[in-house]
């Protein structure tokens, strides 16, 4: 059985092992097992990791499955068990997909459970269970929807605009305005992909504008950077 590397060494484990093998090694034993390094898959998955290192706001822009949320959370993880910041906030819109899913029973936190789900997942994957519940509850970690942003400063903090397509113009501009210092913020976003009304979308816009600054890192991913299944390219290609 080969070794594990200890958690000095890295506290992530990687985006794949060999291509599209889940469920397998430490599958059994999820929240000991988040020990390994997540390698980029393409050139420009690489571009956009070097980018949080060297830039306190970068824009990730492309389709579905490129990998630009996991690799977000995955650097903003990495950041708060290195002690580099003090706290992840993670955000997104509470736009529903094509579909209204009409009345949604519970308190504040259980109807916007179903638009946060993904960022969940996304840091269950990378801590496990009772890792992230821990963080959770102690406020190291944070999810919240857009409008909570408004009026506030992050300070030492890893911040990810996930779903970035579905704001307005205004609203990016505003949880831009919300960075503070010693921190990263990433926004990420399909402009191909929104489900606003046409035209009011403000990420291709706002992209374009940060593009010429030196101190913004913006990245474009495309269908040759789809790390789901192969045939996740194939369908974007022809759809």
């Amino acid at each position: 059985m080969a070794k594990r590397p200890n958690r000095a060494q890295s506290n992530v484990e990687p985006l794949f092992g060999s291509p599209w093998d889940h469920g397998a090694e430490g599958e059994g034993d999820r929240d000991q097992a988040y020990v390994r390094t997540v390698r980029p898959r393409s050139d420009t998955q690489r571009a956009l990791m070097a980018a949080f290192g060297r830039h306190n706001l970068i824009l990730a822009l492309g389709p579905a499955g490129t990998g630009k949320t996991y690799l977000a959370i995955t650097a903003a993880v990495e950041a708060l068990e290195a002690g580099r910041i003090g706290r992840i906030v993670l955000t997104r819109p509470a736009v529903e997909a094509g579909e209204r899913l009409g009345f949604l029973p519970g308190d504040l936190e259980e109807k916007l459970a179903p638009y946060l789900r993904p960022l969940y997942d996304a840091l269950a994957e990378r801590l496990g269970g009772r890792r992230l519940k821990q963080l959770l509850a102690e406020g190291a970690i944070e999810i919240a929807p857009i409008a909570y942003m408004r009026g506030r400063t992050l300070n030492n903090a890893f911040i990810v605009i996930d779903e970035a397509q579905n704001c307005t113009y205004g609203q990016i501009k505003m949880l831009l305005t919300r960075l503070g210092w010693h921190s990263t913020m990433v926004v990420t976003g399909d402009p191909d992909q929104s489900d606003l009304l046409e035209g009011l979308s403000g990420l291709t816009e706002i992209a374009r504008r940060l593009e010429a600054l030196s101190g913004v890192a913006v990245v474009r991913l495309t269908e040759r950077d789809i790390v789901r299944h192969p045939l996740v390219g194939d369908m974007l290609g022809v759809l």
